[in-house]
């Protein structure tokens, strides 16, 4: 939570074309950010400027430019940034982050949300454990679909994959049949949200599973992994960006 007193501005500098695994920087930063408890995070769009390739992009109604500045604000603690900041150096890519001293004269309201995110992925080999999350397609999590808000709170934990099914009969703790008809769209049909990571990672995200899905089950089952290899993409030159990795459940 972030307090009156002594305090850092964070200031990450990006191209608003800029891509990491196929997604924004920027998106990719904010939803770290947000999913690491941080107390508030503002994207700024340029008209014009340029970097250390020292090109000069700017905005007009005849052209529009996918190179234009964009930046990313935030103020924290300093302890807090200190443990953000390996990470945000990652996802920033070849982008500048600058840190500045600042002083918060009055703190915005705290997030109830807290959460540690585990350390970036490693390779899996062997024992793992295999996390089901059920719950309705209706439910909703700070009004977004929970299903995907617990999809981009995975991606931000650096969770392995996660794959996200639709069930087509079922019923839950309600006794409520659910049931997928061509004639009738349910607006609360199953969905089960299957994850594959290493115990250590699972665990440590669950009180943030626990704090956001409510009335609803969460499994936990030993699993083997087999195989767990990544597959060649094409990606164009000049692309900031890595081949990202397959989906795991």
């Amino acid at each position: 939570m972030l307090n009156a007193g002594r305090a850092v501005k964070v200031t990450i500098y990006l191209s608003e074309g800029s891509t990491s695994h196929g997604i924004s920087r920027y998106s990719r930063i904010l939803d770290f950010l947000f999913f690491r408890g941080v107390s508030g995070a503002t994207v700024l769009k340029g008209v014009a400027g340029f970097g250390a390739d020292h090109h000069m992009h700017s905005s007009s109604f005849v052209e529009i430019s996918d190179h234009l500045p964009l930046k990313i604000e935030f103020v924290e603690s300093r302890e807090k940034v200190k443990e953000l900041l390996g990470k945000l150096e990652e996802l920033a890519g070849s982008g500048m982050i600058e840190i500045q001293e600042t002083t918060v004269a009055k703190p915005a309201q705290p997030s109830r949300a807290k959460n540690v995110l585990p350390a970036a992925h490693e390779k899996i080999e062997g024992k793992a454990r295999m996390m089901r999350i059920y719950i309705g397609e209706s439910d909703r999590w700070k009004d977004r679909p929970l299903y995907q808000a617990l999809v981009e709170a995975m991606r931000a934990n650096d969770i392995a994959g996660v794959t996200v099914y639709k069930g087509i009969l079922g019923y839950g703790v309600h006794r409520r049949i659910h049931k997928d008809k061509p004639l009738h769209l349910s607006h609360d049909s199953s969905i089960m949200l299957s994850a594959i990571d290493t115990e250590d990672k699972l665990r440590v995200f669950l009180p943030m599973v626990e704090q956001m899905v409510q009335e609803r089950l969460v499994v936990l089952s030993d699993v083997e992994i087999i195989k767990y290899s990544h597959r060649a993409i094409e990606v164009e030159i000049g692309e900031d960006s890595k081949p990202s990795g397959p989906v795991l459940a």
